[in-house]
């Protein structure tokens, strides 16, 4: 097994959550508690990369972050080096791609915090950022493992918009989708087969803590 394309995947993987933590958590308040009449034209941006196909979303990613787009000419000039095809530059495609499955169980934990709850929190003097991490976020802790744990597996399986934006560079973007396609096209279904069940059983094992430790984890699957 290619041990140095799934110690990157994991990386990956655990920045992408963690940035989305950082990003989806005010992203998610902001669609759960506004009441601007037009906020789902920004839901809908939010979960655009659900049904857009990863090569399309790649290539505008990759278009956005080029040395012709002013982001890809600054951090050029801060960095010294493009965007593209860098490790930084696979994190940010994995963090758009994998936006929506974090920030909807993450918006969809909010909604069902009892809002008289909150509404109690500011009138006895509890400023809003206070009352999000005292009582928000803890009474939405099972939608907030859930947009972790699903941004997490989803990272861990990204194959078109890695390709796209990242390349295929050993030890820097080539992570173990991409290894494993590698694999098959040389017919060494072997090595192939000895990777993808390491990737099956990480993703088992996320899942099954998850569900040990909060039967309710997961809104699509309700407990009766």
């Amino acid at each position: 097994m290619n041990w140095t394309a799934i110690w990157l995947t994991l990386k990956l993987a655990s920045l992408t959550s963690a940035v989305l933590l950082v990003i989806g958590l005010p992203i998610a308040y902001w669609v759960s508690f506004s009441r601007w009449r037009w906020k789902f034209l920004v839901e809908s941006v939010v979960a655009l990369p659900l049904v857009l196909p990863p090569t399309v979303l790649g290539f505008y990613i990759l278009v956005a972050i080029g040395p012709h787009s002013p982001i890809g000419r600054l951090y050029a000039d801060l960095v010294g080096h493009p965007l593209p095809f860098t490790f930084e530059g696979l994190l940010l495609a994995s963090v758009l791609y994998s936006l929506p499955f974090a920030v909807q169980p993450f918006a969809s934990a909010f909604d069902q915090v009892d809002r008289r709850l909150i509404e109690a929190s500011w009138t006895l003097g509890v400023s809003k950022l206070r009352t999000f991490f005292k009582l928000i976020v803890p009474l939405s802790a099972a939608g907030v493992i859930t947009g972790a744990v699903l941004s997490f597996a989803h990272t861990l399986g990204e194959f078109g918009v890695v390709l796209m934006v990242g390349g295929n560079i050993e030890g820097v973007t080539r992570t173990v989708s991409i290894d494993i396609y590698d694999e098959v096209q040389a017919l060494n279904y072997g090595g192939a087969a000895k990777t993808a069940a390491f990737l099956l059983v990480v993703s088992y094992a996320v899942l099954l803590v998850v569900y040990a430790m909060n039967r309710k984890v997961w809104a699509a699957w309700p407990q009766k």
